[in-house]
């Protein structure tokens, strides 16, 4: 069982693109960047968006941007704008079903919270805690220290010439519809 999906990859891996880019950039090129479904990754931008943490533009130069500094957002947050909050554990009260117990199980076996359910407990808040504390500059920076200098440069172009290639294919566009 998977508790969080590819929803949650594709999302922060696409984010670390957002982390040190000025520009909007559209959902279309990190989809394309990242060789993930486009159309999944512009289902989940806008639930970032509603969480408050990123911004839309519109236009030519259209896409997304961080809507606050890196450093002030958690994988967490994250993590919860696109999964939303899910418990990892779910207790069904299997100590109350022992078929020893007549009918009704005695006291003994179902007082408390079940041991199971907290060690459960205490495994997701451990979870939570280190996805709170790891904001999406943390992230960044451990990919910044494992590529080679010269690959940032690279994806920024690729970035900015996309960008062109949208601007000439608007004028082109813009040219035909007043010809017709």
């Amino acid at each position: 069982m998977t508790l969080y999906g590819a929803s949650t990859e594709y999302i922060l891996h696409s984010l670390l693109w957002l982390v040190d880019n000025p520009e909007p950039v559209s959902s279309l090129d990190l989809a394309e960047l990242q060789e993930i479904p486009a159309a999944y990754v512009a289902k989940l931008l806008p639930k970032l968006e509603k969480a408050g943490l990123l911004t839309a533009a519109e236009g030519l130069r259209g896409g997304y941007k961080l809507a606050r500094p890196a450093d002030d957002i958690s994988v967490l947050a994250v993590v919860d704008a696109v999964e939303g909050r899910k418990s990892l554990f779910n207790c069904q009260e299997i100590r109350g079903r022992c078929a020893l117990f007549d009918k009704q199980p005695p006291g003994w076996a179902t007082q408390g919270v079940c041991g199971i359910h907290g060690v459960m407990l205490r495994a997701e808040q451990a979870m939570r805690q280190e996805l709170s504390q790891t904001s999406l500059a943390d992230l960044a920076r451990s990919v910044r220290d494992k590529a080679p200098s010269p690959f940032f440069g690279q994806a920024q172009s690729w970035f900015d010439e996309r960008v062109q290639t949208r601007r000439t294919s608007k004028v082109r566009q813009r040219k035909r519809s007043a010809i017709s």
